[in-house]
């Protein structure tokens, strides 16, 4: 069996950078690490690298080698302490944005210690770290910018991405996540300061999913924004010059595509976040067949919403065939997820994917896709354009179609109202959702099965507590990269897709189902990761996309053997 080390292919990284300098992606956790590869007089460079700076929880042996006598204070304090004074430094914080600032603060000094944080009270610190509060930072983030995280590729770049790739520090990389920033969330435009989904995503790779930092590439590429309050904001850090379009935007995502396969390899993940409809689309389109691409908003959304349904219905009945869907939103979400329940109906009944998309409709902000509109549609929506009369609103559209399952993703807040049947409410941040969890419970007299984009908090309905559950993408994408990388998969399957879905839904319970849930809690996540990363590396397998020959055995033990470890290695 392959441990960690194998699965990082040194080969595929073919220029740029430098390597693991103290060969501690390969090493064991109880083997001492010597982090310098010649002799220095001072230890304070050793304490200013986040990848190995422990703080105070250098011992008097390390600080007697590695020249830092002096540079600390005389206390030595172990992991769980400092993790604990952390904790406790976070909660006094009131502001979400103040928690926000703390984490990144932490993981731009400490890594280890922000990452054993992060896996320890992720319930806590997830909403802290992404959605909702990212959103907010995001917006922000040029008055609180202090240490760039990732690489920004700007139309500066153009004609020497290549080179640019080659200034980041780490000579492999196996994740990358991208933006162009134009569509935050359900914020919009936030151009060049969008670089916090990036991060934010790629921190919940390695404490979700395990895959090690130094793997894990964040990248911003700044065509310029629309957004006139950024443009005229003097903190702002992007291009201050409208969008780029057509030619000009094509060119330089070729050439960013091609350039990251050269420098990395062919087995690197590309990760697309939150670029505009017309672009997301015609992007995963683009290159699914020649890179290892995923789209998180369309592919990573329908994937976990697939797998509440999944979940549901072990407690509504019957099969995914026998309802009949709406959707509220008809962006990537909304036809990813549309598109994904289709194929796994099919995979169910046998019957060809057009025929399945007949029980499933679609509303956009001029009303129900219907035929008649076929003409004037973009082309995500044409397989979603079915013979009915032109409705416009969504209450119509509900009292006409009569829909067993509505699904929210519009981006629009308060959009569901008690005349809707509801069952997910997925736009993010959390005020943008369709609704509330209170609002749901209390309008179905505690029968409805609600999931949302964002964390609600538990709700008392008549004695019984409704737990919310949380239809989150950090559920699917993290597990779902490890098993790519696991497998050496040169392409994304959407078979792959199922298996995720199938094995998150495997994970609930019938205790979580007593208290309304369709999700298993979030303090599982590695476990759950580790059981979908073994399905879709099984799958990869399967369709004879893996390169890692031969397949292990047992591929959920080999999922955890891989997991990146927070925990402070010595320096002896």
């Amino acid at each position: 069996m392959k441990n960690c080390g194998d699965l990082v292919d040194n080969k595929s990284a073919i220029v740029g950078g430098v390597g693991d300098m103290y060969s501690e992606d390969s090493a064991t956790l109880d083997q001492p690490i010597t982090p310098w590869t010649i002799s220095v007089a001072s230890g304070y460079s050793l304490m200013r690298d986040p990848r190995y700076n422990k703080g105070l929880a250098f011992t008097e042996k390390e600080r007697d080698a590695h020249y830092l006598r002096g540079l600390l204070p005389p206390v030595v304090l172990s992991q769980e302490l400092q993790e604990k004074k952390m904790m406790n430094l976070i909660r006094q914080y009131e502001v979400p944005l103040h928690r926000y600032m703390a984490m990144i603060g932490l993981q731009e000094t400490n890594e280890r210690l922000f990452y054993k944080l992060l896996i320890d009270n992720v319930e806590e610190l997830l909403p802290v770290v992404y959605t909702p509060t990212v959103g907010e930072a995001c917006q922000k983030y040029g008055s609180i910018f202090r240490h760039s995280q990732g690489l920004y590729i700007s139309l500066k770049e153009k004609g020497k991405i290549l080179e640019t790739l080659k200034n980041w520090p780490e000579r492999t990389v196996q994740v990358i996540v991208v933006t162009d920033g134009e569509r935050i969330l359900g914020l919009g435009d936030l151009g060049c300061q969008g670089m916090g989904i990036p991060v934010g995503k790629l921190a919940l790779y390695t404490a979700l999913g395990g895959v090690r930092p130094s793997l894990c590439l964040p990248i911003t590429i700044d065509v310029g924004t629309n957004n006139e309050k950024l443009l005229n904001d003097e903190f702002y850090i992007g291009l201050r010059q409208k969008r780029a379009t057509g030619k000009e935007y094509d060119e330089l995502l070729q050439e960013f595509m091609y350039a990251v396969k050269q420098n990395y390899g062919e087995k690197v993940l590309i990760q697309f976040e939150d670029f505009a409809n017309h672009n997301a689309f015609e992007l995963l389109a683009r290159y699914s067949s020649s890179h290892l691409v995923f789209n998180d908003d369309i592919q990573g959304t329908a994937a976990v919403v697939l797998a509440g349904l999944l979940s549901a219905l072990r407690l509504l009945g019957g099969t995914l065939a026998d309802h009949t869907f709406l959707f509220l939103g008809a962006g990537e979400a909304g036809t990813g997820i549309a598109d994904l329940i289709a194929l796994e109906i099919s995979e169910q009944n046998g019957k060809p994917i057009e025929e399945n998309r007949k029980n499933i409709w679609l509303v956009d902000s001029k009303g129900l896709i219907v035929s008649s509109r076929k003409e004037s549609l973009q082309d995500f929506k044409k397989p979603w354009a079915h013979e009915h009369e032109p409705i416009t609103g969504l209450i119509n559209a509900v009292k006409a179609i009569k829909p067993t399952i509505l699904i929210g993703t519009s981006g629009v807040g308060k959009q569901f109202t008690k005349e809707t049947p509801l069952i997910m409410a997925l736009s993010n941040p959390t005020s943008q959702a369709e609704c509330t969890a209170e609002e749901a419970y209390t309008w179905s007299e505690g029968r409805a099965i609600f999931a949302s984009g964002s964390p609600f908090d538990p709700f008392e309905y008549e004695g019984k507590t409704f737990v919310p559950g949380q239809a989150n993408n950090a559920y699917i994408f993290p597990g779902f990269g490890l098993g790519v990388i696991m497998a050496g998969s040169i392409r994304v399957h959407n078979g792959m897709l199922l298996a995720a879905s199938k094995a998150l839904a495997s994970q609930v319970t019938e205790e979580h189902y007593e208290k309304g849930m369709i999700y298993p809690p979030l303090t599982n996540i590695r476990k759950i990761s580790a059981n979908i990363a073994a399905k879709v590396a099984a799958k990869a397998y399967e369709l004879g996309l893996a390169s890692h020959l031969p397949q292990p055995e047992d591929l959920v033990e080999s999922a955890e053997k891989c997991m990146y470890s927070p925990v402070y290695r010595s320096y002896l």
